[in-house]
């Protein structure tokens, strides 16, 4: 039976000229959609494609900003949510 290890990260979504620009500060890693649920599907993706490469490479990584911290610093301007994503262990 197959195992699959969840990650839970904060990002922040930016609308820029239509589109939404997506950002994980804790990992350095980013994308974007063409509205807000696009953005969230990539974000997803994007997270899962990252730890994907962690588990299969060994790849140290930071860990995620408490939620509660992350959201203080974010501007008026910048949607904070969690993603998470499932990979195979």
């Amino acid at each position: 039976m197959k195992k699959f290890k969840q990650y839970l990260y904060p990002a922040i979504f930016v609308e820029d000229e239509g589109r939404y620009q997506v950002i994980f500060p804790d990992l350095g890693i980013y994308t974007d959609g063409s509205d807000l649920s696009e953005a969230y599907l990539c974000a997803k993706e994007l997270l899962r494609v990252y730890f994907s490469y962690v588990h299969k490479y060994e790849v140290e990584y930071n860990l995620p900003t408490k939620f509660e911290d992350f959201v203080k610093k974010c501007k008026k301007n910048e949607i904070p949510l969690l993603v998470d994503a499932y990979v195979n262990d």
